[in-house]
C-alpha cells in the first residue's frame, strides 16, 4: 500500500474578493494568537483575552484546560475519569502535558514515551540489547543520531512517522488501524486529507483546509477578538475538523451544525467575512442588507416588498436615511416603515389586474383604494388607528422621496409613475390631541417598586441589573444610554455638585451632563468599586460602569439593553400586585405599564411636579425641541378643570380676605368668561379692563398689584408671592446701600414697607387658611396646586416676571 506524501492542501486564491479577505488579516492579531503560517497551527497563548484557555485546576499541573464544563486538562480528565471520580486529585506529582518530543540521543525520530524519550530503535537498543539504565545509555560516546521518516502523511497532522513502515504517526496508525477494519473500501487518501489532527493542549491545526476557509476563519477570529468576544477551543477544534471531513470551499458551504455552540460560532464566522468583503455601496445592491455595514445593528429584509419597483424606492430612501439616524431603535424604525411599504404593496397586488406592475396605469384611484383598505382594516380591528395614520405617513415620506431623488425620470426605475399617485395631507387623518393622563408612573407605584428592588438580586444574581433600574428610576436617561455609561461617568459641576457624563445617542450629542442627587451619585461610586475589583488590571479609558456579564473579558462592552428589559419584565411580574388609591379603594395597577422606559417619563413629571420650568426640564431631558418635552407631562383639560375648581376655593383679594365661592356653581359660561375676563400676572390674576385687553403690559397703575382692587391670588401662587416678598427684601436692601443715587432717585427705586407689609401679611393669611384645613382638604389642595401651576409653566404670559423660586435639580426617588 502507497500513499502520497503529505502536502498542504491548496485551493488558491482565485478571486478578488479572496485577496482582499487575506489582505484584511491583520498581523499583530496573527502574532498574538500564536498563528504559524509554515505549519498552519494556531497556539494561542494561555492568557490571550479571547482564545486563551485556563491552568489546569489540578495542583502542579500546568496543562492547558480543553473542557469548558470540567476545568481540567485532558491528561488530568483521562485520570479523573480511570479513577472513576469526579473529584479533583488533591495533587499532581508531575506536570503532564499532551505532545509528541524528538528522540533525546537526537534523531529526528519521535520517542516512544514521555518516561523513556527515546526512539524505537534507540529504545530497543537501551532497554533490550544493553539494558542499562538510560543516563548510563545517553552518556555513551558511540550513539549516533538517526535519519527520520519524514512528516506524517495526515493533512491535519504535524508529528512525525513512528516507523519506516508506516505512514503515519503512532496516534494515526493506530486510528488507521481501527477506521480500516470498520470499512474495507475505506480510500486512504481521502481519510488522509479528512483526518482531524491528535489534540494537543494549546493548538488548533488548520492544516489540510482550503486557503480561502483558513483565511475566513483567521478573519472571523480577528474580528471576534476586536468584539471582546470569547472563543473556546472546544468549539473552534470540531468546526475545523468538521471543515476539513467536508472539504468544502468556504465557511458558507459548510452544512448547519447540529451542536449550538459550533452553530453560533458558524454564523459568526460566517458574517464577519460577509462584512468584511463588502461595502455600503455593494451591500445596496442586495435585497438582503447587513446593518453592520453602514454601522448599525440587525438586517433588513427587501423581498417582503412584492412589487420590485416599489422595494427599489424602499432601498433608495433606505439609503438615504440610514446616515441620519444613530441608536438602537433606529433597526426597528426602518422595519416599521418597511411593512408599511408592504401594505401598499399588498393592496395594489390585490386590487389591481395587473398587480401594480404597469407604473403608468397607476394613479389616484388606487390611493384611494389604498387608504379604504386600511380603514377597513382598522374597522376590523386588525390595525390601530395610530398605526394606520404611521402606514400613511412612511409610505407618503417614500413615494416623495423617491419623486425627490428623481426616480420617476425616463430611465429611472420609477419611471413613468403618474404625478396623482401620492398621498396628500388630507389622506392621513388626524391623531386623537385630546390630552391624558400621560405614561408616568403614579408616585404610590413608584414606592411599590422601589420597596421591591432587592427581589431583582435574588431572582438574577446580578447586582447590575438593579443598578441600571436605579439609574434609569434617579436620571431619567434611555435604557441604552444607561447601559452604556462609561466607568468614569461622575464628575462635579463648578459648585462641586455631582453630574452625570453621559452619552445621547439618540441624537448623537456627546458627554452631556446630568445633575444628579448625591444617593445616585453614591451608589454610582460602588459600582465603580465593583467593576475594578473585577477587571484591575485593564485601563479604566476602556472600562464600562455597567459591563456585561458574559464574553465581556477586557470590561468593555456594556449590559445589553434588550437583556435589562427581559430580566425588569420578569421582576414585575414577580412583585405583588401594585395598588393605587382610586376615591376612598385601592384598585390594581397593570403592570403592563411599568417598562424601563416609562422611567423617563416618570423622572419628567417628578420635577414638573417639584416646580421646574419646560424650558429647564427640556435640557435635562435633552431635547432640542420644546414640543418633545410637553409629551412627556402634560394636564387634560378636565382634570385641569377640577384643579381650578379646587383653587378658586381658596382665592384671596389684596388685603388677604378670603373669597369662597362654591365650585359647583362655576358654569361652563363662567369658566369662559374667567378665561377672557382676566390675565395671569407674576403672583396672581388682575380683572383691570385695560390691562386685560393688552394681554397684561399696560397696567396703569406701575404693577402695585398688593394695592389694587383687581388684584386676585390664590393658594397656586403661594411661591411666587414668597419669591416676589424676596425680591422686595432684596431690592430694598441693594438701594440703601447705594451710595450713588440721589434721593429722589432712591425714593423711587426703593420698595415701601408698606407694601413689603401688604406682602407679607397676603402671604401669612394664604398658609393660615392652609393650616386650618384638614389633612385631606389639604392634600387636595397640594395636588391641585400641582396641576394648575404645570399648566402654567407651559404658557408664555408675556409680562413682568418676579424671579422664580429655585425648584431642586437633584430629585430623590421617594
Amino acid at each position: 500500500m502507497t500513499v502520497s506524501e503529505a502536502a498542504p492542501h491548496s485551493h488558491g486564491f482565485t478571486g478578488d474578493d479572496d485577496s482582499r479577505l487575506k489582505a484584511l488579516l491583520d498581523k499583530e492579531f496573527l502574532v498574538g494568537a500564536g498563528w504559524d503560517w509554515e505549519t498552519m497551527v494556531l497556539s494561542p497563548p494561555a492568557d490571550h483575552p479571547t482564545l486563551g484557555s485556563a491552568v489546569c485546576r489540578v495542583p502542579g499541573c500546568e496543562g492547558l484546560v480543553e473542557h469548558i464544563s470540567k476545568g481540567v486538562c485532558g491528561v488530568c480528565a483521562l485520570r479523573m475519569a480511570r479513577s472513576g471520580s469526579n473529584e479533583l486529585p488533591d495533587f499532581c506529582t508531575k506536570t503532564y502535558t499532551v505532545g509528541v518530543g524528538l528522540c533525546a540521543v537526537g534523531c529526528a525520530r519521535p520517542w516512544e514515551s514521555r518516561r523513556r524519550p527515546l526512539c524505537a530503535t534507540h529504545g530497543h537498543l537501551q532497554g533490550t540489547v544493553l539494558q542499562i539504565p538510560i543516563d548510563e545509555f545517553l552518556a555513551r560516546p558511540d550513539l549516533r543520531p538517526l535519519p527520520g521518516f519524514g512528516p506524517c502523511s495526515v493533512l491535519a497532522c504535524t508529528r512525525l512517522r513512528n516507523s519506516g513502515t508506516s505512514p503515519f504517526c503512532k496516534a494515526h496508525h493506530r486510528r488507521w488501524t481501527l477506521a480500516a477494519g470498520a470499512d474495507e473500501g475505506l480510500s486512504l487518501d481521502r481519510w488522509c486529507r479528512t483526518e482531524s489532527a491528535v489534540v494537543e493542549a494549546g493548538t488548533i491545526s488548520l492544516r489540510g483546509l482550503a486557503e480561502r476557509v483558513v483565511a475566513e476563519v483567521l478573519y472571523g477570529l480577528q474580528q471576534r477578538c476586536a468584539e471582546n468576544i470569547k472563543t473556546h477551543r472546544a468549539v473552534l477544534r470540531p468546526l475545523c475538523d468538521e471543515l476539513r471531513r467536508t472539504q468544502v470551499g468556504s465557511v458558507t458551504d459548510l452544512p448547519e451544525q447540529t451542536r449550538r455552540q459550533r452553530r453560533y460560532l458558524q454564523q459568526s464566522l460566517v458574517a464577519h467575512c460577509r462584512r468584511g468583503l463588502s461595502s455600503p455601496e455593494t451591500e445596496q445592491a442586495k435585497d438582503i442588507w447587513d446593518l453592520r455595514v453602514f454601522g448599525h445593528r440587525s438586517s433588513l429584509d427587501f423581498t417582503v416588498i412584492g412589487l420590485p419597483w416599489l422595494r427599489t424606492a424602499a432601498k433608495r430612501w433606505m439609503a438615504e436615511d440610514l446616515p441620519r439616524r444613530r441608536g438602537n431603535n433606529a433597526p426597528s424604525i426602518w422595519l416599521y416603515t418597511l411593512n408599511s411599504l408592504v401594505e401598499l404593496s399588498t393592496s395594489l397586488q390585490l386590487q389591481r389586474e395587473d398587480h401594480g406592475v404597469d407604473l403608468p396605469l397607476l394613479g389616484r384611484p388606487d390611493i384611494v383604494a389604498f387608504t379604504n383598505r386600511l380603514a377597513f382594516l382598522q374597522q376590523s380591528g386588525t390595525l390601530s388607528l395610530n398605526r394606520r395614520i404611521n402606514i400613511l405617513r412612511h409610505v407618503r415620506t417614500v413615494l416623495a422621496s423617491a419623486r425627490s431623488q428623481g426616480l420617476t425620470r425616463p430611465g429611472q426605475p420609477l419611471a413613468g409613475l403618474p404625478e396623482d399617485f401620492c398621498l396628500v395631507t388630507e389622506d392621513i387623518p388626524r391623531r386623537d390631541r385630546s390630552e391624558g393622563p400621560g405614561r408616568a408612573l403614579p408616585a404610590e407605584v413608584m414606592r411599590q417598586l422601589c420597596d421591591g428592588l432587592p427581589l431583582i438580586e435574588t431572582m438574577t444574581t446580578c447586582r447590575e441589573v438593579r443598578v441600571i433600574i436605579e439609574l434609569m428610576m434617579d436620571t431619567g436617561r434611555r435604557p441604552e444610554e444607561t447601559c452604556e455609561l462609561p466607568w468614569d461617568c461622575l464628575e462635579r459641576d463648578k459648585d462641586g455638585k455631582y453630574v452625570l457624563v453621559y452619552d445621547n445617542l439618540k441624537c448623537q450629542r456627546r458627554r452631556r451632563e446630568l445633575p444628579i442627587a448625591d444617593t445616585t451619585a453614591a451608589m454610582i461610586v460602588d459600582q465603580q468599586r465593583r467593576v475594578r475589583d473585577r477587571f484591575p488590571e485593564e485601563p479604566l479609558a476602556g472600562l464600562k460602569l455597567l459591563p456585561a456579564a458574559k464574553m465581556n473579558p477586557l470590561g468593555s462592552k456594556g449590559f445589553r439593553p434588550h437583556l435589562v428589559t427581559e430580566r425588569h419584565r420578569k421582576w414585575v411580574k414577580a412583585l405583588p400586585p401594585l395598588l393605587i388609591r382610586h376615591g376612598g379603594t385601592e384598585i390594581e395597577f397593570d403592570k403592563a405599564k411599568v417598562f424601563p422606559y416609562v422611567y423617563r417619563h416618570t423622572y419628567a413629571q417628578r420635577h414638573a411636579d417639584a416646580g421646574v420650568p419646560v424650558d429647564v426640564l427640556r435640557e435635562l431631558l435633552d431635547h432640542e425641541s420644546m414640543d418633545t418635552t410637553r409629551i412627556y407631562y402634560r394636564v387634560g383639560v378636565q382634570r385641569q378643570r377640577e384643579a381650578v375648581d379646587k383653587v378658586t376655593r381658596h382665592q384671596f383679594n389684596r388685603n388677604g380676605k378670603h373669597i369662597w365661592r362654591e365650585a359647583q356653581a362655576l358654569l361652563d359660561a363662567e369658566h369662559a368668561r374667567r378665561a377672557v375676563g382676566q390675565v395671569a400676572v407674576p403672583y396672581g390674576t388682575c380683572h383691570e379692563p385695560t390691562n386685560v385687553q393688552a394681554g397684561g403690559g399696560a397696567c396703569p397703575f406701575r404693577f402695585r398689584c398688593v394695592g389694587c382692587d383687581h388684584f386676585r391670588t390664590d393658594v397656586s401662587y403661594l411661591p411666587d408671592l414668597t419669591a416676589y416678598l424676596h425680591d422686595l427684601l432684596r431690592n430694598r436692601e441693594r438701594v440703601l446701600a447705594a451710595a450713588e443715587l440721589d434721593d429722589w432717585a432712591r425714593t423711587e427705586a426703593l420698595p415701601s414697607q408698606e407694601e413689603i407689609r401688604r406682602v407679607k401679611d397676603l402671604i401669612d393669611r394664604v398658609k393660615q387658611h392652609l393650616d386650618d384645613l384638614s389633612d385631606e382638604e389639604r392634600a387636595d389642595v397640594e395636588q391641585a396646586t400641582t396641576v394648575v401651576r404645570r399648566a402654567r409653566q407651559l404658557t408664555s404670559l408675556g409680562v413682568p416676571r418676579v424671579r422664580a423660586p429655585q425648584p431642586d435639580l437633584r430629585l430623590e426617588r421617594e
